[in-house]
């Protein structure tokens, strides 16, 4: 068998002779990793105004991502970034925020909260879209957007903190293994999965989760204007809600599907035919509004581990997050 080896315009391509062989496919990629703007749907040639999508999925955390091979994204920063892109182009005309996230750290989503109400100065609205779930953390992110729509199939709600710590004393005790803490002053180890927690150290830690409820009710309360904080409190206690049930109980605005909220969205703005524009690395594909590939040399295709959040550290988490059996 023969092969021709074939050069063109970048592009190489190992072709067998007679024969429909696999090619070689090498694509000059921008070392810059900067934000560009990319296409998703346009309505007309024509079309100028714009809407951007803007994605908050996976766990919020203040911090990269956490992959099995590498790092990846900072979400706040790149919610930040995104919104920035946004704020400076004045043909957005409205951000779509899509959110399938089950909450993620408490600092977390109080900043990804502040950025959204920060670029609401502009006048530009933003819709939030919840897809399979919004929950915690990921509702407190909606709370600050000017409307919120759900997918007929969404789960949100779990409005609520955790503090979700583990208490290995025993096991140790079981294979022989003692330890021992030099602190300055008797609070110090407080939270430590080496001992067991004392009375008065459990009254410490629930005095601070139920200042963060509070938050979070205040939060609510905020961003549904038709709900005062009795009614926030008598519908969050952690539970979640199905669309439905979200709607009836006033925590959403609508119902709908990815297309019939992007059409409102046009007609709130006032534009007939807009592009839908989202915003991504020059390593990441993007073809269209519901698909997304990861970052190269990021993610491995035969292993995919979702590892809880204490085995990267052992110290105690304050978390808007929905994340049963975990």
């Amino acid at each position: 068998m023969k092969f021709a080896y074939l050069v063109a315009g970048g592009l190489a391509g190992v072709v067998a002779a007679g024969c429909s062989a696999p090619s070689l496919l090498i694509t000059p990629v921008s070392s810059s990793r900067s934000l560009k703007e990319t296409v998703l749907q346009r309505d007309s040639a024509f079309a100028l105004d714009k809407i951007a999508l803007i994605d908050v999925s996976g766990v919020i955390m203040n911090a990269p991502a956490t992959r099995l091979v590498g790092e990846g994204e900072h979400p706040v920063s790149r919610l930040l970034e995104q919104l920035a892109v946004a704020r400076r182009d004045p043909r957005v005309k409205a951000v779509l925020l899509r959110i399938n996230s089950p909450g993620g750290s408490v600092v977390a989503s109080e900043l990804m909260h502040d950025e959204i109400t920060h670029f609401k100065e502009t006048g530009k609205p933003v819709i939030a879209v919840l897809m399979d779930v919004a929950a915690s953390g990921g509702y407190y992110i909606a709370c600050a957007c000017d409307e919120v729509v759900a997918q007929p199939s969404t789960v949100t709600g779990s409005i609520g903190v955790i503090m979700q710590m583990v208490e290995l004393s025993e096991t140790m005790r079981m294979i022989g293994v003692r330890t021992d803490a030099i602190v300055s002053g008797p609070s110090k180890d407080s939270g430590s999965p080496l001992r067991a927690m004392r009375p008065e150290e459990r009254e410490r830690f629930q005095a601070i989760v139920d200042e963060m409820y509070d938050r979070f009710v205040a939060v609510v309360a905020a961003g549904r204007p038709g709900l005062g904080a009795d009614q926030v409190r008598a519908v969050a206690d952690g539970r979640i809600y199905t669309a439905a049930q979200a709607l009836e109980l006033g925590l959403i605005d609508r119902v709908a599907s990815f297309r019939e909220t992007l059409d409102r969205t046009k007609e709130r703005v006032g534009a007939k035919s807009v592009k839908l524009v989202a915003y991504k690395r020059p390593t990441e594909f993007r073809p269209n509004y519901y698909a997304a590939a990861p970052s190269a040399g990021g993610d491995v295709n035969l292993l995919n581990l979702d590892l809880p959040s204490w085995l990267d550290s052992t110290a105690p988490r304050f978390m808007y997050l929905w994340a049963p059996g975990r």
